[in-house]
């Protein structure tokens, strides 16, 4: 079966669009503001779906092509949704070596979702990444800012369990 990736239709609130168009105001005549404002958005958002990089162009004034061009270039940011928990496992070459593919296959399993997924109640998010600093630690997750180490795939139901009750 292919790694499909997941439609989530985007919401937005009037709330959410408000707070969007302050930060567009704040930024309207400042040059070279781009990343500072998607980041300020993504912080509003969540993510950074193609409706909201339009709502940005339109308020800066720029190519939607520069904002995407932003947006795919740098890490921090997603055009996925993560879940309220974001749940990263380090694939570098320590934590592979030590097992983390089979630690993320777990967590893949556990919450039945792929890579770069969400939970259908948004609860959590699945991503790998390369190398978190904790190489000692080696195979390490974070969930949020709470960095696992040391991991076993056995490991993976009871630290989901803490934050599935939280």
């Amino acid at each position: 079966m292919k790694n499909k990736l997941q439609i989530i239709p985007f919401t937005d609130s009037a709330e959410k669009h408000a707070q969007l168009d302050a930060i567009l105001a704040e930024f309207k005549d400042v040059p070279g503001a781009l990343v500072q404002v998607l980041k300020r958005v993504q912080e509003v958002y969540g993510y950074l779906p193609l409706e909201v990089q339009t709502f940005v162009a339109e308020g800066l004034d720029v190519p939607l092509e520069e904002v995407y061009g932003v947006v795919s270039f740098y890490s921090l940011f997603s055009i996925q949704p993560k879940g309220e928990y974001k749940i990263s496992v380090c694939l570098g070459t320590a934590c592979y070596v030590k097992g983390s593919q089979d630690v993320f296959n777990r967590v893949s399993e556990e919450l039945k979702i792929k890579g770069g997924g969400i939970t259908p109640d948004g609860k959590f998010s699945l991503d790998a990444t390369r190398c978190l600093g904790c190489c000692g630690l080696a195979p390490v997750m974070t969930v949020n800012s709470d960095v696992y180490g040391r991991l076993t795939p056995a490991q993976v139901p009871e630290i989901l369990k803490k934050y599935q009750n939280a």
